[in-house]
């Protein structure tokens, strides 16, 4: 049965990724992640230090992107990347993953890719697989290729190459099997489709639309 009074400002990883996003822009972010309780911001590594500094004292995680958005970074960049990431205050790693390396079968240097993030940062890693470029079989590869290598959640996509739906996030709920988190992202702007993605499976939302949607009405 489907959940219509859910709330969905928790499950929200409030995301500042504008390119041209300046100071003001990701401290004003962070003093509304703070007052509506957002899970998380979610920065470029650039701007992860001064959430975290912004960010002190409270319970919003500091997340940011790692080899975003294309993945096509080399291992080392992004392993530097997460790792610098950290040491600034990041306690949570979006990924992209390398999709040329899938579409060509080099699965084992898409598990080292990621593999040496999850063990080296100790923090939680979401995968992003942008599944609207990926076939069936791709899909279904990937999720298992990141989950194998040691990811906390599957992400849908970028939210720049197209929004998340319903159908991503029941596949990737139905094919984790309950073992990781599913992160639904781009897109979405309203309490009502919050919520849809919530009810299919979804425990994070990416959004920059998190404070429209903690002020609709319920």
């Amino acid at each position: 049965m489907l959940q219509t009074d859910l709330d969905p400002i928790p499950y929200i990883d409030y995301a500042v990724l504008d390119p041209s996003a300046t100071h003001e822009q990701v401290d004003r972010a962070c003093e509304e992640a703070d007052r509506f309780g957002f899970a998380s911001v979610c920065v470029y590594p650039c701007n992860v230090k001064r959430a975290t500094e912004r960010l002190l004292k409270t319970k919003v995680e500091i997340c940011t992107v790692i080899g975003f958005p294309s993945g096509a970074t080399t291992s080392n960049v992004k392993l530097y990347e997460a790792m610098e990431a950290v040491e600034n205050g990041a306690t949570e790693l979006d990924v992209v993953i390398n999709f040329g390396w899938l579409k060509t079968g080099q699965t084992n240097l898409l598990h080292q890719d990621l593999a040496q993030i999850c063990q080296e940062s100790g923090k939680a890693v979401k995968a992003i697989l942008e599944l609207s470029l990926l076939t069936a079989d791709e899909q279904e590869l990937a999720a298992e290729v990141c989950m194998d290598a040691g990811v906390a959640f599957l992400k849908t996509g970028t939210g720049w190459a197209g929004g998340a739906t319903v159908e991503m996030v029941n596949f990737l709920k139905e094919i984790s099997h309950g073992k990781v988190g599913v992160k639904a992202s781009g897109g979405i702007r309203t309490r009502e489709q919050a919520i849809a993605l919530i009810n299919a499976g979804a425990t994070r939302l990416g959004t920059s639309h998190g404070v429209a949607i903690a002020r609709e009405k319920t």
